[in-house]
């Protein structure tokens, strides 16, 4: 049952963020709210949603490990797992406007990130801090199209389609969008409820920390939706948008879903974290450095290598995850206690 209750999870909270997504957009076009308030905050705190649900219920549930695993893991993945995969596609250009602003944004943030997880736990002011980056970051963007009075240069096309798609209809939609709106909420809640049971249940069973279970099979199932949006934008010729969706939701990660987490309830770091995949998850921003500052490409071959080094960290994650049998014995009855 821990597999089908990971698997159904997940698919439940990428189910049930679409219709947030579209319910919450819906909604805002009818209050006449303009698009690019619409782009930077509802449409990208909704893309977030299953991190955010997956790491409060995890942080509330006394498994820290698989709250900060799940961020730390799907921004590794987005860089090197969902810039990797559309790259095999159609190469992808980084020649973007503002990317290595954004670029340089999402660094600073994972670094001043990691240096509150060496004062942890990461309590409320350290959950205050990481909010205020995001509302830095959308206080920029927002000045940025004051300034240059272009929307397109800050709002992916994907984001604008849906927008228009829900003007079309907002006549006849009333019914429809409340019932997204619900039903995303509940599937959401649901959805981290069994994500996170089965998780647990899983590492319990291979004797590894929770904080592997998040940083691999959680952090990909939650990184679902980043990679389907850009193998479709490739397909369509258009693979330039995975960079800037790829950078934009790491920032999203560390300021809405950890902060708003660390806001809510104290999160304990691991160790482990601090040694090594905290700066796996810098590497793997550092990679990415060369090619837009540079305004290249990231071509089949460089795809690859992305994919190789994820790979790699896969299989270094589960090695170091090992639980010994004595720690396994006193996890296994944490998890009994906790649950």
């Amino acid at each position: 049952m821990s597999y089908f209750y990971l698997i159904a999870g997940l698919a439940l909270l990428v189910i049930a963020g679409d219709a947030l997504v579209k319910g919450a957009v819906s909604l805002a076009v009818r209050l006449n709210i303009p698009h690019l308030i619409i782009g930077l905050t509802i449409v990208a705190f909704g893309t977030s949603a299953p991190e955010l649900l997956v790491s409060i219920r995890s942080a509330l549930a006394g498994f820290p490990g698989l709250a900060v695993g799940n961020v730390v893991g799907s921004n590794i993945a987005n860089i090197w797992l969902v810039l990797g995969v559309p790259a095999l596609i159609s190469t992808i250009n980084c020649d973007q406007k503002y990317i290595n602003r954004n670029l340089i944004f999402m660094i600073v943030t994972s670094l001043i990130f990691i240096a509150l997880c060496y004062l942890q736990p990461l309590t409320l002011w350290h959950g205050a801090i990481l909010v205020a980056l995001l509302l830095i970051f959308l206080i920029d963007c927002m000045f940025r199209v004051k300034d240059h009075k272009s929307e397109a240069d800050v709002i992916d096309d994907d984001v604008e389609e849906l927008i228009e798609e829900a003007e079309k209809g907002t006549d006849q939609q009333s019914g429809k969008m409340i019932a997204l709106l619900v039903l995303g909420l509940i599937g959401l809640a649901v959805g981290a409820e069994l994500t996170v049971t089965g998780a647990i249940d899983i590492a319990r069973t291979f004797g590894v920390s929770e904080a592997v279970i998040g940083l691999t099979v959680v952090a990909i199932g939650t990184s679902l939706p980043e990679l389907a949006a850009t193998v479709m934008a490739a397909i369509r010729s258009q693979p330039g948008i995975a960079l800037g969706n790829a950078i934009g939701s790491n920032i999203y990660n560390i300021g809405a879903v950890l902060g708003i987490t660390a806001l809510i309830t104290p999160i304990e770091v691991d160790p482990i974290f601090m040694q090594f995949d905290l700066w796996v998850m810098l590497a793997a921003s550092l990679t990415i450095v060369p090619f837009v500052f540079m305004n290249g490409k990231i071509t089949k071959l460089i795809g690859i290598l992305f994919l190789m080094a994820y790979g790699a960290y896969i299989y270094k994650v589960v090695d170091l995850g090992r639980v010994p049998l004595p720690e396994q014995t006193k996890m296994i009855k944490q998890v009994n206690r906790n649950a």
